[in-house]
């Protein structure tokens, strides 16, 4: 049985719970961007914006890197394989359960029916 560390996990599936995050990850993924693109692309303050990537570089989805006074976001070296694997292993308990389902559905619909019992 793959081991899988809950705190990697956690930490990873609360930074991907934000659509906001969601967003920088995938804007993040054509090109860097430094905090103030990313803030203006979303629409918030940079305030906002270094929070979301503060949670982002926490859970190593994103890297940081001051130029001057710039500070360029690029996507972290740290990938998706555990969480992947996490979810692919829930995906085929569920994937088995429903073909035992629809194997017992189709069971039932070729057995013959009993006919209902008289009222008594």
């Amino acid at each position: 049985m793959v081991q899988f560390n809950a705190p990697r996990l956690d930490t990873a599936f609360a930074a991907l719970s934000d659509s906001t995050r969601r967003g920088i990850l995938e804007r993040l993924g054509r090109a860097d961007a430094s905090i103030s693109e990313l803030a203006d692309t979303f629409g918030m303050t940079l305030t906002g914006m270094k929070k979301h990537v503060g949670v982002l570089e926490q859970a190593g989805l994103v890297a940081t890197a001051k130029v001057g006074r710039v500070r360029t976001c690029s996507l972290g070296a740290r990938r998706l394989d555990d969480e992947a694997a996490w979810i692919e292993r829930y995906r085929q308990l569920w994937s088995a359960r429903f073909d035992e389902l629809d194997r017992i559905v189709a069971e039932l619909q070729q057995s013959p029916t009993t006919p209902p019992r008289a009222p008594r």
